[in-house]
C-alpha cells in the first residue's frame, strides 16, 4: 500500500510553478516555419535573378522579369528541374510583368513595353512601346507595374528623383514622377494620383487599386494605400504638375507648403540645412493636415516602420483556398526585412483600415514580386538592388509552400465602438482567453514633416476593462479606453492560448490602423470578465506581506540585493532590447545588412552617449555608402540605449 503525502504550497509557489508549467509548454508552441516552407527554385548556373516582375500563363509558366532587363519563361516551375527560356532582354530595370492576350507588358523607367513571340519560336520578336512618359535621367526615377484594372487599362506609378543640393527632398522633375498614371488598352493616357514617394507595390484588390508606400521624406512610415482618381497621398513632389490641363487633383504646392511647412532654410553660407527631427517641437500629424487639405489620403493601415518592414513592396490578394485560412486578406512583401506581413482589411464610414500582422521571415533576399502557382504555392522575386537586406543573398527566386494544417493566429481583427473584436483560427483557452493580463493595447501616430521617416509620437498605453467570448471559442471582444481615432494601435496577445495544446500564437501581435470608429452598440460589463491575475496577484502578494508583518523587511532586504547594472548587460537582455526597438530590422552584429555592422559602428570609436545621440539624431552622411538613411529613433528609452550603446562598444 502506497502512503501519499500531501504538501501545502505557499500561493506565490503555486503560482510561480503554473507559469513555469505554461512557459515550458508555450517554448514548444510552433513557428511560423512549421506550416510555411521555404522552397529554392533551381536557376541556370551563372543567371542573376534580380526579380523585378512575376506572372502566370494560363498554361501554368512562369513569366520572371529582372532588374537587369531580361524576362525569362519557366517551365514547369514548381518541379525540381524547372526549365528557364530566355524570351527578352536589352530592357532598362523591368519593376514589373503581366500577361494579357498572348503578348507580355511590363514598366521600364521611361515606357510601358508590350513583348510578342510573332513566330511562336518562344522568344520574342516584337518589342512595342505601349506607352512612353518622360524622364530626367536621375537614378531614382523607377517605374512600376503595370497592374490591370477591372476596364484592361494598365496602371503604372513612378518614384521621384532627389535633388542637387537638397539630395534628401524628393523631387518630381518631369510628368509624372510621384504619380500613379492610367493607360487604356488604346494607349492613351490620364494621370490618376499623386502624392506618391517611392511607391514599389501596385496590386489590385477586390478589384479596387493600392498601392504600398516607402518611409522617407514626409513620409512617417511605410503603408498601404487605397487608391482613387483624385487622390493626394501625402508627398507633395507631384503637386507641380496640378496645373497641367489633365490633372485630376488642383491642389498646389503653395497651398501644400502654407499646412505643411517645407523646412527650407539656409545657413550662413546660404546652402540649405537638411531638417531633421526635433524631439521637443510643436508638430503635426498627417491626419491633422487633411483637415485643411481634404484631398489627403491617408494610408489604410499603417505598416510600423523597422516592424513591419522598412521597404514595402507588392500587395497581393490571397485567393480563395490559398495559405490556410486567411483567403481574401493582403500579403505585403518588405525588401529589406526580406519577409512578407499579412493585413486583414475592413471598410468602416466608407473608409478602408485594418490590422497588419507578420506572415513569414527568412527569405535569402529582398521580397519585391510575389505571384500565386497553379498548386496553390506563392512565388517569391528577390532582389536587395545593393541597397542590403536580411538574408545571406542578392537576388533569388524561392517558393512558399503551405504544409495544409492550420496554425493558431489571429485570423481577423476587427474595429468596435468600444474596442475590438479578434478572431482566431482555432479554440482558445478559457482561462487564459478571459484574464486581461492576456492583452495589452498600446496606441500611437507618427509626424507629418519634410524628415526622412518619423519616430512614433505621442505613445499612450491603452487600459483594458473587459474581455467576451464568443460561444464557439474563436473570437474575443475587448473593451479598450481611449480609442483614439487614426492612431495606429499595437494589439499584443502573449498570454492568450490555444485551447487543447495550450499553444502561443504564432504571431501575438498586430497593428490596427483606426480611421474611423465604427458606431453601434458598446458591450456592457455585466457579463464580461474583468479578472487580471497581475493585479489579482499584487493583491496576495501585499495581504501576505501584511499578515507575516515582514514587509518593511522585505523591502530593505529587495534592495540590499538588488544588482547593478552592469556596464555590458547580459546578451539575454541585449537580445530583448535590439528586437524591442527594432535595431535588427536594419543592423547585424558582424556583417553589413541595410545598415551598417555593430562591429563597423564600434570602430568608429564612438563613446556610448555619443551612440545615444546617434540613435536619436543619426547622420546618414556619416556612412555614404548606404542608400537608406537611418530614421531618427527618440522613443528608445535613454537608459536602453546607454545598454544598447556599451554593448556596441564592447565589440571593439
Amino acid at each position: 500500500m502506497k502512503i501519499f503525502k500531501i504538501i501545502y504550497l505557499p500561493v506565490c509557489i503555486v503560482w510561480s510553478l503554473t507559469f513555469l508549467y505554461q512557459a515550458a509548454r508555450a517554448q514548444e508552441s510552433p513557428m511560423e516555419e512549421d506550416y510555411y516552407k521555404i522552397m529554392k527554385v533551381s536557376s541556370p548556373e551563372g543567371t542573376l535573378l534580380e526579380v523585378g516582375g512575376l506572372a502566370m500563363m494560363p498554361n501554368g509558366n512562369l513569366g520572371v522579369a529582372t532588374r537587369r532587363g531580361e524576362v525569362f519563361i519557366v517551365e514547369n516551375p514548381t518541379s525540381p528541374m524547372p526549365y528557364f527560356r530566355k524570351f527578352a532582354s536589352g530592357l532598362h530595370e523591368i519593376l514589373g510583368l503581366v500577361y494579357q492576350d498572348g503578348s507580355w507588358y511590363c514598366a521600364q523607367r521611361g515606357e510601358l513595353t508590350k513583348l510578342t513571340d510573332t513566330n511562336q519560336d518562344g522568344v520574342a520578336d516584337l518589342y512595342e512601346t505601349f506607352y512612353s512618359w518622360p524622364i530626367s535621367g536621375h537614378y531614382h526615377e523607377y517605374s512600376f507595374g503595370p497592374k490591370v484594372g477591372k476596364d484592361g487599362s494598365f496602371y503604372v506609378s513612378g518614384n521621384v528623383a532627389f535633388g542637387n543640393q537638397e539630395w534628401w527632398r524628393g523631387e518630381s522633375r518631369v510628368p509624372y514622377r510621384g504619380w500613379v498614371i492610367k493607360i487604356s488598352p488604346y494607349g492613351t493616357m490620364e494621370p490618376f494620383a499623386t502624392g506618391m514617394r517611392s511607391p514599389a507595390g501596385l496590386g489590385i484588390i477586390d478589384s479596387e487599386l493600392f498601392y504600398t508606400e516607402n518611409q522617407g521624406d514626409y513620409i512617417g512610415s511605410g503603408g498601404l494605400w487605397h487608391l482613387e482618381k483624385g487622390d493626394f497621398t501625402g508627398h507633395p513632389a507631384g503637386l507641380v504638375w496640378t496645373g497641367l490641363e489633365n490633372s485630376p487633383l488642383k491642389l498646389t504646392t503653395e497651398e501644400f507648403n502654407a499646412v505643411v511647412d517645407p523646412r527650407k532654410v539656409k545657413d550662413e553660407n546660404g546652402r540649405y540645412i537638411k531638417p531633421e527631427n526635433v524631439v521637443e517641437e510643436e508638430f503635426i500629424t498627417m491626419y491633422m493636415a487633411k483637415e485643411k487639405i481634404p484631398q489627403i489620403k491617408l494610408p489604410a493601415v499603417w505598416l510600423p516602420h523597422g516592424i513591419h518592414g522598412i521597404s514595402n513592396s507588392e500587395p497581393l490578394q490571397i485567393p480563395k483556398g490559398h495559405l490556410g485560412p486567411f483567403e481574401g486578406q493582403v500579403l505585403v512583401g518588405d525588401q529589406g526585412q526580406s519577409k512578407i506581413m499579412r493585413v486583414y482589411l475592413e471598410k468602416v464610414n466608407g473608409e478602408y483600415q485594418g490590422a497588419s500582422i507578420d506572415f513569414r521571415s527568412g527569405f535569402q533576399s529582398g521580397v519585391l514580386r510575389m505571384v500565386f502557382a497553379p498548386d496553390k504555392s506563392l512565388f517569391v522575386g528577390e532582389t536587395n538592388r545593393g541597397w542590403g537586406s536580411a538574408g545571406e543573398a542578392n537576388e533569388g527566386l524561392q517558393r512558399l509552400v503551405w504544409n495544409n494544417e492550420i496554425p493558431f493566429e489571429i485570423r481577423t481583427i476587427k474595429a468596435m465602438p468600444d474596442g475590438f473584436e479578434i478572431e482566431f483560427t482555432k479554440e482558445i483557452d478559457l482561462k487564459s482567453a478571459e484574464d486581461l493580463a492576456s492583452y495589452n493595447i498600446q496606441s500611437f501616430i507618427y509626424k507629418y514633416h519634410p524628415v526622412y521617416g518619423s519616430p512614433p509620437v505621442n505613445i499612450q498605453d491603452n487600459k483594458i476593462s473587459g474581455v467576451k467570448i464568443s460561444e464557439d471559442g474563436k473570437k474575443v471582444r475587448i473593451i479598450v479606453d481611449d480609442l483614439r481615432r487614426y492612431y495606429i494601435h499595437k494589439i499584443s496577445l502573449d498570454g492568450v492560448r490555444e485551447k487543447r495544446q495550450f499553444h502561443s500564437l504564432v504571431h501575438p501581435t498586430a497593428y490596427y490602423t483606426l480611421n474611423n470608429i465604427p458606431s453601434g452598440e458598446k458591450l456592457s460589463l455585466t457579463g464580461v470578465s474583468q479578472y487580471n491575475s497581475i493585479i489579482e496577484q499584487e493583491k496576495s502578494k501585499a495581504e501576505q506581506a501584511k499578515k507575516a508583518q515582514t514587509s518593511t523587511k522585505m523591502i530593505s532586504t529587495s534592495q540590499a540585493v538588488t544588482p547593478k547594472t552592469e556596464e555590458v548587460p547580459s546578451m539575454e537582455v541585449i537580445n530583448s532590447l535590439l528586437a524591442k526597438n527594432t535595431c535588427t530590422a536594419c543592423h547585424n552584429p558582424s556583417k553589413r545588412q541595410v545598415g551598417p555592422s555593430y562591429m563597423d559602428i564600434a570602430k568608429r570609436n564612438y563613446s556610448n552617449e555619443q551612440i545615444v545621440e546617434l540613435i536619436y539624431n543619426p547622420k546618414p552622411e556619416n556612412w555614404p555608402d548606404y542608400a537608406t538613411p537611418m530614421a531618427p529613433m527618440p522613443q528608445v528609452p535613454r537608459a536602453e540605449a546607454l545598454k544598447i550603446a556599451a554593448y556596441i562598444n564592447s565589440l571593439k
